[in-house]
């Protein structure tokens, strides 16, 4: 039998609420299975954690979570406490620390998912965005001089080296010709005369070794209208870090909402562990009335059951998602209904079990 042992970074406002049901999930899907067992170790760290001790995760937090098969991650950030802190002392840092360098956004419009555009049907909507995840415009790199004075200037440095575009660029390939797809590249050479005209040398370089695979290039500014206008162009996408993370919320907008809205932060290698998360924010508004759309940390554990070779387990979950949606009878009041975030991994597991 196969064990996987996952840390669980719940983190802050809806983050518990919507993890506990992802966590539920996992559970009853390995009761399910019987081939495999999962376990969870619960770390409080995040921005309460930083309010009682002056840091979002301790200073040994990567080497107590090295050793985990992965990491669920649910929500980071909180009044009080500065988005640069909440973000670059721990969502950051891990990725870092972990060279995850691959964030992968499934962005698919399900049957049964709200869409804003008119005229639209789910096989429209159904991309991979490989997203570059450890350097570029989030290298962290720059300065803040002459602070206060007139002469006050920041400096904000994008890296690219060739290692970090080139390994992010092949998986993007391997990607588009394992599941013989389109693979678009989106940068902006036209402006960013360095950064992005490297990106886009890297990425026709790499291209003489798929000749099988159908190659398209885009500026960023024609991307973002094409993701509104006619989605359907993109199957597999490959972009940095800046702009994936833009475009990223912007398909999960077209394909249902940020309550669907999933991601992977990848050490495609697996000498450290990768990390699985919603990505629709801690929304502290509505923080502990029950009410959060908790399908996105659901739809991370599908992402976690591919990753750690369980794909039928994976597909099935994210078909009982897709049913849940369709049906209509336990949604939360963001997808028009009135179930509570507790009902909604019991209903999943309802469809599963099926």
């Amino acid at each position: 039998m196969k064990y996987f042992d996952i840390a669980v970074i719940a983190g802050d406002g809806i983050g518990p609420e919507v993890i506990a049901e992802g966590k539920k999930v996992f559970s009853g899907i390995a009761h399910m299975d019987g081939g495999f067992s999962v376990s969870f170790e619960d770390f409080p760290w995040g921005c309460e954690y930083y309010l009682k001790t002056g840091e979002m995760m301790p200073e040994d937090g990567l080497d107590r979570l090295k050793d985990f098969d992965a990491i669920y991650l649910g929500a980071v950030g909180y009044p009080g406490v500065p988005d640069h802190i909440s973000l670059g002392d721990l969502l950051l840092r891990i990725r870092r620390g972990f060279d995850e360098y691959i964030n992968l956004r499934p962005i698919r419009l399900l049957k049964g998912a709200p869409c804003p555009l008119a005229d639209i049907s789910p096989q429209d909507i159904n991309m991979i965005v490989v997203r570059e995840n450890s350097e570029g415009e989030y290298a962290n790199v720059g300065a803040h001089l002459y602070t206060g004075t007139e002469r006050e200037v920041a400096l904000q440095t994008g890296v690219f080296s060739r290692h970090g575009c080139e390994r992010v660029i092949r998986y993007a390939y391997e990607l588009a010709r394992r599941e013989k797809r389109s693979l678009t590249s989106i940068s902006k050479g036209n402006a960013l005369r360095y950064s992005m005209v490297f990106w886009d040398e890297i990425f026709a370089e790499i291209g003489k070794e798929y000749p099988d695979v159908e190659i398209h290039s885009l500026l960023v500014d024609a991307a973002s209208m094409f993701f509104v206008k006619d989605p359907g162009r993109f199957e597999i996408v490959v972009t940095s870090n800046l702009f994936g993370d833009i475009l990223t919320d912007l398909g999960a907008a077209i394909a249902g909402g940020m309550g669907l809205a999933a991601g992977a932060n990848l050490n495609p290698e697996r000498k450290y562990p990768s990390m699985f998360e919603p990505i629709h924010g801690s929304a502290p508004d509505i923080a502990g009335q029950g009410i959060a759309n908790p399908l996105a940390s659901i739809w991370s554990v599908s992402q976690m059951l591919e990753f750690l070779g369980e794909p039928v387990w994976a597909e099935r979950l994210l078909t009982a998602i897709e049913t849940l949606l369709v049906e209509r009878r336990t949604l939360t009041p963001d997808l028009g209904g009135h179930a509570k975030t507790a009902e909604i991994g019991d209903a999943v597991l309802e469809i599963l079990k099926r």
